[in-house]
């Protein structure tokens, strides 16, 4: 949208809109977590509403031929069309700290501009990870056709390592070769941070070497449950049909009131490609 048509009506210039978009750009960059592992598919733009995914289930191989053979093609099990939800959340910046920043030429405070964008960062990595029942979207750690490992106690040093790697060799077995990232949820997370018995380093940093694509945190993976992703387009990317933007709604009791809102789906191409660290008591 065009901020030179709503500079008036919210009473920002141009300037102050620019420095209230960078700061919802660079909290909500701060906050995702799915976007450094997941490629980006788009923008497609604000009005378009649903995106065709198709869907891999059974491994594939190639061909080895003299000739070429006959053609072997990589075709999609199904292919289903996805909806995608708008994510958004307001915030207001108040009529008298504008005209205080306006007489003392002093900066807008846009903390509440930073905090929105912050919940909306968090509810997009919700969506990857946890899908939405509503719009009948799976997510990462329960799409239909995804592999899993019940993992042993991480209390005992040593175990998160082995754990994470029979998830990369069940992945191996099926064809997916990597690079792997690994998410967990913070309680997990917590507990690689520790010495690896017999050794002078971090658990984590042994699990880093099998994990070229990163190893990361979340909250909106809930319990002692984590998951190893073969990262790559090929099996996962996530569609934008518009990225973080901020727009004015109105003005409220002489006081602005903005939005900030995107529009996003994760597309699961390969559920094979991910393999979920299960608690073992089912927490």
């Amino acid at each position: 949208m065009d901020k030179a048509i709503i500079y008036s009506e919210s009473t920002l210039s141009s300037e102050q809109w620019r420095e209230l978009d960078q700061t919802v750009i660079d909290s909500a960059r701060r906050q995702l977590v799915g976007r450094r592992f997941i490629d980006i598919y788009g923008p497609l733009g604000e009005g378009v509403q649903s995106v065709a995914n198709d869907v891999y289930e059974n491994p594939e191989s190639g061909e080895i031929s003299f000739h070429g053979g006959e053609l072997n093609l990589s075709e999609p099990t199904r292919r289903v069309h996805l909806t995608i939800p708008l994510i958004h959340k307001d915030f207001i910046l108040y009529w008298r700290d504008i005209q205080l920043a306006k007489q003392l030429a002093s900066p807008i405070d846009f903390s509440a501009a930073s905090n929105a964008a912050q919940q909306c960062a968090l509810l997009e990595d919700d969506l990857i990870f946890n899908g939405s029942t509503p719009f009948d979207l799976p997510g990462i750690m329960n799409v239909k056709g995804k592999i899993a490992h019940i993992r042993s106690d991480w209390m005992k040093s040593g175990n998160a390592f082995a754990d994470v790697v029979e998830a990369r060799n069940k992945l191996l077995q099926l064809g997916h070769t990597g690079p792997y990232a690994l998410v967990l949820s913070p309680e997990l997370y917590a507990l690689i941070h520790r010495v690896h018995e017999g050794t002078h380093v971090l658990e984590i940093e042994h699990i880093r070497e099998l994990m070229p694509a990163g190893i990361y945190q979340t909250p909106v993976i809930k319990g002692k449950r984590g998951v190893v992703i073969d990262v790559g387009k090929q099996n996962i990317d996530l569609a934008i049909a518009v990225d973080f933007q901020t727009v004015f709604l109105d003005v409220e009791n002489m006081n602005y009131i903005f939005r900030v809102y995107e529009s996003v789906v994760p597309r699961i191409k390969r559920p094979s490609a991910i393999c979920t660290l299960e608690d073992p008591e089912g927490e």
